[in-house]
């Protein structure tokens, strides 16, 4: 055996026994987690939490940071979110804590790619909802953060930067529930939230938030191939509750916002339609109040028309908006028809004796 086929076999040995060490580090501290994750959720009061928690907290931190920690699975711990960005830039680990008067605490890991490296860096948002507004308005750093789940993530581009809009999920409080679309970028090696990309009927916002009756279920879920996000239009239960947000459902009409000359614009009463491609149905995010983790359902994406007068709230009318190449293929149909029609009267008009000079070949051929 020749000299380089040694140091070859003796390249690949150590390359195999340094990518297995690894990933059985990884599985080892995953079990751990698991068992430290359980302890968190089957903690019975506050302070128990608190504890339990600390001390996961601290083992997730150091085994992100673990090499090949970006592409790990982490399956066996279902109670806390740990999606990636599309473009594999980030991955967030993302969980929360129900206190009990059931509020909620919530916890947020970025590990994301270094610029110009292959190392990866941890950032913490911080949920400091107590010392903000219910509905910040303002770009948030990650020490202000007000605290979601977050389960879908849209890279759009914006003067040559990537930004990510992030849809997310806040268990909120016993009585409503609080959904929302923001803004994730980064400056070095800092998280910022919000941009002003949100074009509203009222002006342009930095993020929008969604609030509901905790006995309602709300979509909000992003159409890749149509590039909008859509979801419930939400109107109050009955008169007089218009101030009273935990008064709101989805009254079965459907808005979305559409990503156009970089900003989300709102285009209100549209057409949930399935995938030209896949005959899905949506999905709408809640917390299982019994397990306390996320989940979902699936709902109809058929759109029917929600339009009544003696609605609780005043009544209220709508209009199907159709995606745009459902209302260029609805529009061709149309003057396909148009033509058919147009061309079946002509034939017949052919065929019609002259009124003008009432000739008729037929009859005057009987007629000799």
């Amino acid at each position: 055996m020749c000299m380089r086929t040694i140091l070859l076999f003796l390249g690949i040995f150590v390359f195999s026994s340094n990518f297995f060490g690894q990933d059985s580090l990884l599985f080892q501290r995953e079990k751990e987690l698991h068992g430290l994750l359980a302890d968190l959720r089957y903690a019975n009061s506050d302070f128990e939490k608190d504890q339990a928690n600390a001390i996961f907290k601290k083992k997730l931190y150091e085994t992100i940071q673990l090499p090949g920690a970006f592409n790990h699975g982490f399956s066996s711990l279902k109670s806390i979110g740990t999606i990636k960005s599309p473009d594999n830039e980030f991955r967030l680990f993302n969980w929360n804590i129900e206190r009990d008067d059931q509020s909620n605490i919530y916890f947020c890991y970025i590990l994301k790619k270094e610029e110009r490296s292959t190392n990866f860096i941890v950032i913490e948002l911080i949920d400091n909802s107590f010392m903000l507004p219910a509905r910040p308005e303002e770009i948030l750093n990650e020490d202000q953060w007000y605290g979601a789940l977050y389960y879908k993530i849209i890279p759009v581009k914006k003067s040559n930067k990537t930004f990510y809009t992030v849809l997310g999920l806040d268990a909120n409080n016993a009585v409503s529930t609080v959904k929302m679309i923001d803004v994730l970028y980064f400056s070095g090696k800092h998280a910022r939230l919000g941009n002003a990309i949100f074009k509203t009927k009222t002006g342009t916002q930095k993020r929008v938030f969604f609030e509901y009756s905790k006995r309602a279920t709300m979509s909000l879920n992003y159409d890749a191939e149509r590039n909008r996000i859509v979801f419930d239009h939400l109107s109050p239960e009955s008169p007089g509750m218009e101030e009273h947000l935990e008064y709101y459902v989805p009254d079965m009409s459907l808005d979305a916002f559409k990503f156009q000359n970089n900003k989300w614009v709102l285009v209100e009463d549209v057409v949930g339609v399935n995938s030209a491609e896949k005959k899905q149905r949506n999905k709408a995010y809640f917390i299982n109040e019994k397990t306390g983790e996320m989940d979902s359902i699936t709902v109809k994406s058929k759109w029917i028309d929600p339009s009544n007068p003696t609605a609780p709230a005043g009544g209220n009318q709508h209009s199907a908006a159709l995606p745009d190449d459902e209302l260029v293929s609805d529009q061709k149909k149309k003057k396909e028809k148009t033509e058919k029609i147009k061309r079946k009267k002509e034939k017949e008009f052919s065929m019609t004796p002259s009124i003008a000079t009432g000739n008729d070949d037929r009859k005057r051929k009987k007629r000799k």
